[in-house]
């Protein structure tokens, strides 16, 4: 069965980290910038079948019309080894993201993109009552899904239990916090856990977190969009860990 990915850079993405996996590529016969002559001319030296099609046929295709003028068919997207693997094999401490309960594509598309910026090691989000990686999302990572490492999981709070065994510290982002997240110390081995838009956390991943931050919030908005915030508290991380 065949899945799509659209958008610049997540097809030129694909075709860098896993052209092996794109079975056909669509593009706007009446577009011909330099930036979609250049991914067809790398698919072209991949050997991947290339075809001309209308505007109204990408849109269809696509289920959108935030195509950019391209498409590619894929069989297969090459797995990430399991995340216990991926733990063993760092030789830094651990830095994850974990999204409970994102349901919107865009916002799981842009924490994606903000986490393979930051130098995530992975994204860890549960199977069910939350977005899954799309076209949607792949197009708003901008090539971050095709990259990061991501791993949904059936069970949140029993995964965070495994990893906190492992000696990583969680740090939930919640409004009610006592402590600011720059005023702690986020330099170890460290996951962020970010809730839901609007709802937070669950009940389970609340109580299962080490620590909970809070963002300053100078105006007359009690919150801020779950992927902006994600990119605040990611790079206070990063800030602390580069010393």
């Amino acid at each position: 069965m065949s899945d799509i990915v659209y958008g610049l850079h997540a097809v030129q993405s694909l075709l860098k980290h896993q052209s092996a996996g794109i079975t056909a590529l669509f593009h706007d016969v009446k577009r011909q910038d330099q930036r979609l002559q250049a991914v067809l001319a790398e698919a072209e030296k991949a050997g991947i079948s290339i075809t001309p099609i209308n505007k109204a046929e990408l849109e269809a295709k696509a289920g959108s019309d935030k195509h950019q003028g391209i498409i590619a068919e894929i069989s297969s997207i090459k797995s990430h080894p399991p995340l216990e693997d991926l733990l063993v094999s760092l030789d830094e401490a651990p830095f994850l993201l974990i999204l409970d309960s994102v349901t919107d594509p865009h916002n799981l598309g842009a924490c994606l993109r903000t986490a393979d910026a930051a130098g995530v090691h992975a994204v860890i989000f549960p199977k069910d009552k939350s977005a899954a990686i799309n076209a949607t999302v792949r197009k708003v990572a901008c090539g971050a899904a095709e990259v990061i490492p991501s791993y949904p999981v059936t069970n949140l709070a029993r995964c965070i239990d495994q990893l906190k065994q492992r000696g990583i510290w969680m740090v939930g982002a919640a409004g009610e916090a006592e402590q600011e997240i720059y005023q702690m110390d986020l330099k170890g081995p460290m996951a962020l856990v970010m809730g839901a838009e609007g709802k937070g956390f669950r009940r389970l991943t609340r109580e299962h977190c080490d620590y909970l931050a809070k963002l300053p919030m100078a105006g007359s908005v009690s919150s801020l969009n779950v992927s902006v915030a994600t990119g605040i508290c990611l790079f206070e991380m990063v800030r602390q860990r580069k010393g």
